[in-house]
């Protein structure tokens, strides 16, 4: 669920009318919900209440501080993949968050190796039986005992996006469980290095809980053993909970969610603990979970305003001022992100539920299917809705590239010049992928709280982007 709403024919976060933050901050400019966060954070601790746990962030999702503040607040930890995210993470705080972060990646290098020893993670996640010589090589000559946990490769299908599977043997990811075993005897035989955990994580945008159960019952044994050997004080099963892209707006309320409770697109909190509590519940240690998406994915849309509306033969096309290198995820995935006019049409393509096709699989609106007209899930009987009809649009950026888009052959209401558009489910995976190609200054980033709204991540200039230039 989510806070994105249309009251009075206007887009809304929580309590606040989107074009109040384009008009006070521009665009493009990245919007999050802190309620949405906070309460898909309060909602999977509670799913997991049964198990001795510690919810850790994944940082890489969305790593602004204010959003890591917000969270720290919470009581979670941190899943962090670099130095610069622990310095996130500790800039954010409070004092000695660094003991409550896990410390992944396959090429941690000596600096951060070192920062981390300094900060006392609580673990770092050994992807390779190099890493573990170096990282006690590392902590020996600084007089630091590291604790470390192996992390896993289960070698199962994730049945997701080949670019975010990292839990099959072909991933560059984890030790295999056949060498588990040897390698974590050598580990116990290094002077430098305190075993405390295992963990694995078998890849991101994982909608269906079969994977997830599947990877635990074949590591749970290792786990058992590992317990009884060596006093791990963890298993950490990683994230990888996906999320609704391609009916964003209407998932955000809960009607939608007891709807479609079934379906492989709607995968609930409750999906997931019922399928991950049972094997985990008697192994006796603390379970930590790593989501990042599933957190602040649904809780963020990029803002954009259109600058042309374009027809060239049999296409129409409008351009926005964002572009990929503001939100590459189409471009880099082909991902699926729904889009929605702020000043709520009559007609609205993000009601219209997809439609079964032969062979199995579902199709959204604009991939193919005719496009009926459907009410809105807004309730107000406001006349300020304005009536469009539906035409078939590519929505792109004004970068130099044919990959620069958003979307392509959308069924959307018909568009114009100067209107402004929601890239909906944009809080994970946006920003911190964006990047200054074509000399673009990134976009600025705003924090919503109930009826106020903050700037948490100014607009880059022109002139910032020369300013770190020799």
């Amino acid at each position: 669920m989510h806070s994105f709403h249309y009251h009075d024919g206007t887009l809304y976060c929580e309590d606040v009318d989107l074009t109040r933050i384009a008009e006070k901050f521009g665009t493009p400019t990245y919007v999050y919900s802190a309620g949405t966060i906070l309460d898909h954070y309060t909602r999977l601790d509670a799913a997991l209440a049964p198990l001795d746990h510690l919810i850790c962030y994944a940082v890489k999702a969305n790593s602004n501080r204010a959003i890591l503040k917000l969270l720290a607040e919470a009581g979670a930890g941190f899943d962090i993949v670099s130095g610069g995210e622990l310095f996130r993470v500790l800039a954010a705080g409070p004092a000695g968050a660094g003991a409550k972060c896990t410390f992944a990646g396959v090429g941690k290098s000596r600096e951060e190796i070192e920062y981390a020893l300094e900060q006392g993670v609580y673990s770092f996640n050994i992807e390779s039986e190099a890493e573990l010589e170096y990282i006690d090589r590392i902590a020996g000559a600084r007089d630091k005992r590291a604790p470390i946990a192996l992390r896993v490769n289960p070698d199962v299908d994730p049945h997701t996006h080949e670019y975010v599977s990292t839990g099959s043997r072909e991933n560059k990811f984890g030790i295999g469980l056949d060498r588990v075993t040897d390698v974590y005897e050598r580990a116990a035989k290094m002077r430098n290095i305190d075993i405390v955990g295992v963990q694995m994580h078998i890849g991101s945008q994982i909608t269906e809980a079969a994977p997830f159960a599947t990877a635990i019952k074949k590591v749970v044994p290792i786990v058992g053993k590992l317990r009884s050997k060596y006093g791990i004080k963890f298993f950490s099963i990683g994230g990888g909970m996906g999320i609704i892209y391609r009916r964003a707006l209407e998932s955000g309320s809960g009607k939608w969610w007891h709807d479609h409770g079934g379906e492989s697109s709607a995968f609930s909190i409750g999906d997931y603990a019922d399928a991950i509590v049972p094997p985990l519940r008697d192994l006796g240690i603390q379970i930590l979970v790593e989501p990042g998406r599933f957190l602040v994915g649904n809780s963020g849309v990029l803002l954009t305003r259109v600058l042309y509306i374009k027809k060239s033969g049999a296409k129409t096309f409008a351009i926005v001022d964002a572009g990929m290198n503001d939100l590459i995820r189409p471009a880099l995935y082909h991902s699926y992100h729904e889009i929605v006019p702020v000043t709520e049409p009559s007609t609205l393509t993000s009601t219209l539920r997809p439609v079964a096709i032969p062979g199995g699989g579902r199709k959204a609106p604009g991939e193919g299917e005719t496009v009926r007209e459907s009410k809105s899930r807004n309730t107000s009987t406001s006349k300020s809705k304005t009536e469009r009809k539906i035409n078939k649009i590519d929505i792109v950026g004004p970068v130099c590239e044919s990959g620069d888009f958003f979307a392509l052959d959308r069924q959307m209401p018909e568009l114009h010049e100067g209107d402004l558009l929601a890239i909906m489910s944009a809080g994970a995976y946006g920003f911190v992928m964006a990047s200054n190609y074509n000399s673009r200054p990134l976009p600025a980033e705003a924090l919503v709280r109930g009826d106020k709204f903050a700037l948490i991540h100014k607009r880059q200039t022109w002139e910032d982007l020369v300013r770190d230039e020799i």
